[in-house]
């Protein structure tokens, strides 16, 4: 059985280690990175840690394997991590020294000191962005999409006009997800960019 509820505090490792499991094109990423919370840093954690209610889990008998995480203002959110979440992970990452960091490390801890922020025409239209991740174990039992309908509806709830994302354009399994899902292709340019009105 396959449990879907609220993020809670103690859930925060999870979050950080399903995301390395996943951060390669849906594959572990763990060979490529000595630093096992760099890409968590960015794409899970600081969602857990400043908007925990936009937080869903999906948990089973062996634990929390799957998650959505996202912000229904992308703006505002960047200006959280400004404020509250990169200063200390800039200065933690100041002192590390080079030599015990990976190639992919290295890359995950420039986009902390200097962030690239989703394209501004698909922030003014989808002003919301999601992340979701599942383990190996929980795919293709639609857990996706319950945790996806229980975000949209929390979102429709709160007067969200639209939802993007962006997705690795070399994960086909997901890419095919998210159109299946409803969501629109606007365009490839590093990241495929998606988008739903709602």
């Amino acid at each position: 059985m396959v449990a879907l509820r609220p993020y809670r505090p103690d859930d925060l490792e999870a979050l950080y280690e399903i995301c390395l499991l996943t951060a390669d094109s849906g594959k572990d990423a763990s060979p490529l990175h000595h630093d096992r919370k760099a890409i968590g840093h960015i794409y899970a954690a600081p969602y857990g840690v400043l908007e925990p209610e936009q937080v869903f889990v999906a948990e089973d008998d062996q634990g929390v394997a799957g998650y959505i995480v996202g912000t229904f203002n992308t703006d505002g959110f960047n200006a959280r991590l400004e404020q509250d979440w990169w200063p200390a992970l800039r200065q933690h990452y100041a002192d590390v020294p080079k030599a015990e960091l990976t190639a992919t490390d290295r890359q995950r801890i420039g986009a902390i000191m200097e962030p690239s922020l989703n394209p501004p025409d698909i922030v003014a239209q989808y002003p919301a962005h999601i992340h979701m991740n599942l383990l190996p174990r929980l795919r293709g039992q639609r857990v996706g999409t319950a945790l996806l309908d229980r975000w949209i509806a929390q979102a429709r709830a709160a007067g969200v006009t639209g939802i993007h994302l962006g997705a690795n354009p070399a994960n086909s399994g997901g890419i095919a997800f998210w159109t299946r899902s409803g969501f629109k292709p606007l365009r490839t340019d590093g990241a495929a960019w998606f988008g739903m009105t709602l």
